[in-house]
């Protein structure tokens, strides 16, 4: 018999001591907003995005003359060019840019995944091309969730369960992970009506009490794009030539 690979999730960076097989691909998954963001820069052309963990090293790459797009906490960095929503990263202000990102959560996930043999930027923007990806790589799997601040969250432990279930129906994929198998029964429960359970998110409060809620219904939607990021030497690049 065929042996199958194994996925797992981790639904917090802070838990990360305990996956232990860095030979696996590890898939980052921070959806309101930073790797929908991403795949939204590569999908309009950003040539590169170089992930920072903290606000003086942005800082420092503005002004060597670097684009910047940053926030803490919800709101942009006074010094960045622009924030961290995905229609910030249109095509006028990325395309063909190398760009320095920061945020509170995603890229300090990304900097503290960059041990393992593949790093991955994930979104259901992307879900069909990265699981076709995933399924095709034959490693171990490890679905990372950014959480929030090191805490559990709903909307990318339900991204994981969508992207495991996925994965696990292919039948190339199985899973001796309870967490994996926690955030399946999240998708199951939250799949029927994504849009009203994700209400219920503390991050979705904290994006509304800023006026950036407008851009929840499009960081739920399926395959947008076919581009993967992949961070390679420290720099996020397109792993696909098709750019949307």
């Amino acid at each position: 018999m065929k042996n199958k690979r194994n996925v797992e999730v981790c639904f917090t960076p802070e838990l990360l001591f305990g996956y232990y097989d860095t030979s696996a691909i590890v898939v980052i998954i921070d959806i309101f907003r930073a790797t929908s963001s991403i795949c939204t820069a590569f999908a309009n052309g950003v040539s590169s995005l170089i992930p920072v963990a903290e606000v003086e090293e942005a800082r420092v790459f503005k002004e060597k003359g670097f684009t910047v797009a940053g926030e803490r906490d919800g709101t942009m960095l006074e010094f960045a060019d622009f924030g961290n929503s995905p229609d910030n990263f249109s095509a006028e202000n990325v395309a063909g840019k190398t760009v320095v990102y920061t945020t509170t959560n995603g890229t300090r996930t990304i900097k503290m995944a960059a041990e393992y043999s593949e790093v991955l930027i994930g979104s259901f923007l992307n879900a069909s091309a990265l699981v076709e990806y995933l399924i095709r790589s034959g490693k171990n799997i490890l679905l990372l969730c950014a959480g929030w601040k090191g805490k559990f969250n709903l909307e990318d432990s339900v991204c994981a369960g969508y992207l495991a279930s996925r994965l696990i129906e292919s039948g190339e994929v199985a899973t001796t992970c309870d967490s994996a198998h926690a955030a399946m029964d999240l998708w199951a429960e939250a799949g029927e009506d994504l849009r009203k359970y994700i209400d219920k998110a503390a991050h979705r409060q904290r994006l509304k009490a800023k006026n950036l809620d407008y851009c929840i219904d499009y960081c739920l939607t399926i395959d947008v794009t076919r581009v993967i990021p992949v961070l390679k030497d420290g720099i996020l690049v397109s792993n696909s030539s098709d750019k949307g």
